[in-house]
């Protein structure tokens, strides 16, 4: 795949499950949150906690619900992007 907009439908069909989408977005939500806490008190020690707590619902979601493995393993920076993208169109009530 040469861009995003070719990865995007791989991206969506490796998330059809609803509960895996779910689960993607209450990892994303946990990110954001605790993004903005450790921006807003200053507590940095705690950054690494960020990405296991979005991976960790993620991953449950691909190879628990969805028996297929993240697209991160071979697009990590358009699956992060995906994510992304899928948490806000969920968010606005647009996928």
């Amino acid at each position: 795949m040469k861009s995003f907009k070719e990865f995007w439908p791989f991206y969506l069909s490796e998330h059809s499950n609803a509960t895996n989408r779910r689960l993607h977005f209450c990892g994303t939500l946990l990110v954001h949150l605790l993004l903005i806490w450790i921006i807003v008190s200053g507590q940095w020690k705690y950054i690494w906690i960020v990405p296991l707590c979005g991976y960790a619902f993620a991953w449950i979601g691909h190879f628990v619900v969805e028996k297929n493995r993240p697209a991160t393993f071979k697009h990590p920076v358009w699956s992060l992007i995906g994510d992304f993208k899928m948490f806000y169109l969920m968010l606005f009530r647009k996928l």
